[in-house]
């Protein structure tokens, strides 16, 4: 499953907890809150599982542009300079768009 479906899976388990738990305080059912805290919790840890994997892939892209990226400088490879500047700002972006 990839980190976008693992995010998504997430926030619908979170959603279905906090629900879940709203009910059970609703009707004052303590064991229907707790099941529903338990499984919002569940969604959040499932989520910020999926963030950190995108950001250890992101940091993986980025130091790799950036040898890339200095090898082309030192061997006069514009292009190859270029790609990796490209690659390393794309890890970068992954990185933040997962904090």
């Amino acid at each position: 499953m990839s980190n976008k479906r693992k995010r998504m899976k997430g926030a619908a388990q979170e959603l279905g907890g906090k629900l879940k738990k709203g009910a059970g305080k609703a009707i004052g059912n303590e064991q229907m809150e707790a099941e529903g805290t338990v499984t919002e919790k569940k969604g959040e840890a499932t989520q910020e599982a999926a963030k950190s994997a995108e950001r250890t892939k992101g940091k993986v892209e980025e130091m790799v542009g950036t040898v890339k990226s200095r090898v082309g400088a030192a061997i006069g490879n514009e292009q190859m300079e270029v790609e990796g500047k490209a690659k390393e700002l794309k890890g970068e972006g992954r990185q933040k768009a997962n904090e």
